[in-house]
């Protein structure tokens, strides 16, 4: 009898580490983003370091030797202190709409970006497709953000945009 008592226990202790698993995997997909655009190298945000356009004038170029893993994809960092800082808290770093144009986004369109084309607003990092269209964003931030918001639900689960598609 204790040995019947003791495999249904095992049973179900074993049952629910597997559902517990089970929970993790479905939560932790949940936490992630969508796919990151990445450029025709393989890399987020052409290879800068994500954390440079937070804290220095211009973006440094990431280096090989500083690297982390976030949604699902490998960031490079110029210095070991801003690959800490991104592990720290990635989501901070990381840019708006997984990198892809936040005026595109207002448009209801999800298309690559340039890199450079950028600005930091209340300390999120957004991305343009080109510098003249980063000048048309910045006719109106807060509008543009305000519609890129409420479209990126519907785009979020679509393939990242390629680095040949135009806008």
């Amino acid at each position: 009898m204790t040995h019947l008592f003791a495999a249904k226990i095992a049973l179900r202790v074993g049952l629910g580490l597997i559902n517990l698993a089970f929970a993790a995997v479905f939560l932790s997909g949940m936490a992630l983003a969508g796919e990151q655009y990445l450029d025709r190298d393989g890399r987020p945000v052409g290879g800068y370091d994500v954390v440079s356009y937070h804290t220095e004038a211009a973006p440094l170029a990431g280096l090989d030797a500083f690297n982390a893993e976030y949604n699902g994809t490998t960031w490079y960092f110029a210095s070991a202190e801003n690959r800490d800082l991104f592990i720290a808290d990635p989501a901070r770093y990381a840019p708006a709409y997984d990198g892809h144009c936040a005026y595109a986004l207002a448009h209801d369109r999800k298309v690559r970006t340039d890199p450079l084309a950028y600005r930091v607003v209340d300390g999120r990092l957004y991305l343009n497709f080109s510098p003249s269209i980063q000048q048309r964003w910045e006719e109106d931030i807060d509008g543009y953000v305000t519609q890129s918001e409420a479209n990126w639900p519907d785009h979020e689960a679509e393939p990242a945009a390629r680095p040949s598609r135009w806008f």
